[in-house]
């Protein structure tokens, strides 16, 4: 039964979880080696336009009816008419209203909270503006609060009526065990978090002002990632699916200037108390969707910013880093803003072209999962692309060598003897000399980095 299934997961997922514990005692010289500045930040750039797809999501009604949006093209219903399973469906439900994805009554409460954070920004006092996520977010439910659609109420009270005072931790108890078909998949999933962790740890250390290289940072991944085995396999003893660094929170970090390990913890101890008192999660879970996605896709937007602000530490001139920032962000964006190339849409299992194993055996559909998750992952394909390309591609040649190769170019063949604007080189300049010039600034350039 489900329950059975549950604890088979679960005990699946504890196991797997000592892949990352293997990740995370490997020496500092080989994680900043598998995880130059080139690679963290193709990976952060990526998890932030993941992010930023599944805010919109939110922000149209809720993940799962935006999902299903294509039941509703005229010719999927002109072809299959009633054929077509309504569950799930394309009508996202936001409280007591029911309206279909995209919807201009979801768009204008998610609106709202965009609208006051500008506000905040013009108006709002330094305390104002460091507060701003969670005002902004309290504005937009409060919004959601007075309004209604014909009646119906956005926000659903029965939650917060049905939940009850004070609700134990363990609600109910799984036997936990092992299902090796799933072991593959599972194992793939742990890489893709792994991925995400050490992109999420270089964007926290970027927003917070810290170095993204040396021995202190790779100190703080390997922490991470060992946190992150050990709280997954926490979760399992305590009857939950295993956790991940929450990216969400660099977009809050870069916005409130808070970088203290003191208010984590006490942000720990509210979240503790939260589920514990089961009001207050009533109240939390009666937000609608629409109003959490105006707030998250500007969060996750944050992250997409951290990512970016990363290739500051890339030279872009050099062709090699120009190549594998192009090439992985070629794939791993792609991937992110379509990935049904490789990738089953909700609720039509195994029917990617890719692959579709409809007919294979557990193990083979286990492998065939494994590798479409992998695929279908924008930032775990276009961080691993990233990795193997800085692993295999040769440097670019020194100053010296490019100098040494062009000096017996034929510069008439190339117009390079057209004649300039007096005031744009010297008129005893030559390309031999220019080059020289160009060399002599590089060196002296490299002779003050040192110097630093």
């Amino acid at each position: 039964d489900g329950t059975v299934a549950y604890g088979m997961m679960v005990g699946t997922c504890m196991v797997a979880s000592l892949l990352e514990v293997i990740f995370s005692v490997l020496p500092g010289r080989y994680i900043r080696a598998v995880f130059p500045p080139v690679v963290c930040a193709v990976t952060v750039t990526l998890i932030g336009l993941a992010l930023t797809g599944t805010g919109m999501k939110y922000w149209g009604g809720g993940v799962v009816c935006a999902e299903m949006i294509w039941k509703q093209h005229a010719q999927v219903v002109g072809a299959v008419g009633d054929t077509v399973s309504a569950i799930p469906g394309a009508i996202c439900t936001n409280g007591e209203v029911k309206l279909p994805y995209g919807s201009a009554e979801y768009i204008g409460l998610g609106f709202s909270v965009l609208c006051f954070l500008v506000f905040l920004e013009f108006f709002g006092s330094p305390f104002m503006k460091n507060a701003n996520v969670i005002i902004a977010l309290l504005f937009g439910y409060f919004i959601a609060g007075v309004s209604n659609y014909e009646g119906l109420d956005y926000v659903n009270n029965d939650k917060i009526a049905a939940a009850p005072w004070f609700d134990f931790v363990w609600t109910q108890w799984f036997g936990l065990g092992f299902y090796a078909p799933a072991l593959i998949p599972v194992l793939v999933a742990y890489i893709v978090t792994t991925v995400e962790t050490v992109g999420d740890v270089t964007a926290t250390c970027e927003v917070s002002r810290l170095p993204t290289n040396g021995m202190d940072y790779s100190s703080r991944i390997q922490g991470a990632l060992l946190s992150d085995a050990f709280c997954s396999t926490l979760a399992g003893l305590m009857t939950g699916m295993p956790n991940t660094t929450f990216s969400q929170n660099n977009g809050v970090i870069a916005l409130t200037k808070c970088a203290s390990r003191r208010a984590g913890i006490a942000t720990g101890v509210v979240l503790i108390l939260i589920g514990v008192f089961s009001k207050i999660a009533g109240i939390i879970t009666s937000i609608p969707d629409s109003v959490l996605g105006g707030m998250t896709v500007f969060l996750f937007a944050n992250v997409l910013t951290s990512g970016l602000s990363l290739f500051q530490a890339v030279d872009l001139k050099s062709r090699r880093l120009r190549f594998i920032t192009a090439m992985s962000l070629a794939i791993g964006a792609g991937v992110t803003v379509w990935p049904w190339a490789f990738q089953d849409m909700r609720a039509s299992s195994y029917t990617a072209a890719f692959w579709t194993c409809e007919d294979c055996s557990t193990a083979m559909k286990g492998l065939r999962n494994a590798v479409s998750i992998f695929l279908s992952t924008g930032y775990c394909v276009g961080s691993i692309v990233a990795i193997i390309l800085n692993a295999i591609l040769p440097e670019d040649p020194p100053e010296a060598e490019i100098k040494a190769g062009i000096t017996n170019v034929d510069w008439d063949a190339v117009g390079a003897t057209e004649e300039k604007p007096d005031d744009e080189f010297e008129d005893d300049a030559t390309p031999e000399s220019a080059i020289e010039n160009v060399a002599t600034d590089a060196s002296d350039k490299e002779t003050q980095k040192e110097t630093a």
